[in-house]
């Protein structure tokens, strides 16, 4: 039998995973972090966040061993400490939307798509295409593919091809698109709402679109093709 107070420090040693994953915020930093390495100014105006209080999660988020910092002259630019801390942040989403209906509700609340009380409104968003169909019609020449994100993440790393036009810009560029070819969007992931509200906004405007079924954060666990741009 192994000596139970060993076990017990072993568990407590794994539960400081659990406890740096145990807050709505650092959900949102690691998320974040997802689309590149990030500095704490970065990631404070992103979420929305006071630079003390940033700095507070990250390092609670490094104690857990879920995020790494690197020196650059005066500035520290934190980073998933490895691809498998992204593959752990899509798992936790997808056991709780299974087992939480509570989530469920609160996601198709946050991304504007039609719930129970409204199951028949229609929604442009609801249209979308896989990673297999955009890459064989982006080949095609038949789409263009569209990154909504802000241009740091899209330098980051983006879908080979994709035109970037972050959200906030893209009511004033929509003459940058050509009418007669359709437009696949895409921004971080399932639950980001910047490639709902362009769909929308491309509908609206006359542009036949299409939402990637996911985004950019399922796009690289799924090891497909990334484009890094010049900074």
């Amino acid at each position: 039998m192994g000596d139970r107070s060993a076990k017990t420090n072993l568990l407590d040693e794994l539960a400081r995973v659990g406890k740096a994953l145990g807050s709505g915020t650092r959900l949102e930093l690691l998320d974040l972090l997802t689309q590149g390495p990030r500095s704490v100014a970065d990631l404070a105006a992103a979420a929305g966040l006071g630079l003390t209080t940033t700095s507070a999660h990250l390092q609670t988020l490094r104690r857990g061993g879920l995020v790494t910092g690197d020196r650059d002259g005066t500035t520290i630019r934190y980073r998933l400490s490895g691809p498998d801390v992204a593959a752990l942040l899509a798992a936790v989403r997808a056991v709780a939307t299974v087992h939480l209906p509570d989530v469920v509700a609160a996601r198709d609340r946050y991304l504007g798509l039609p719930t129970t009380d409204d199951p028949a409104r229609d929604d442009p968003a609801r249209e979308e295409i896989g990673r297999d169909e955009l890459l064989r019609r982006a080949r095609a020449g038949e789409i263009v593919v569209l990154d909504v994100r802000p241009r740091s993440e899209y330098r980051a790393g983006h879908i080979p091809g994709a035109v970037s036009i972050p959200a906030d810009e893209l009511a004033d560029r929509l003459d940058e698109l050509p009418d007669d070819v359709d437009v696949v969007a895409y921004c971080r992931g399932a639950w980001c709402v910047l490639s709902h509200d362009a769909v929308r906004l491309l509908t609206a405007r006359g542009h036949r679109a299409y939402r990637l079924v996911d985004g950019m954060l399922e796009w690289r666990l799924d090891d497909r093709p990334v484009e890094v741009a010049a900074v």
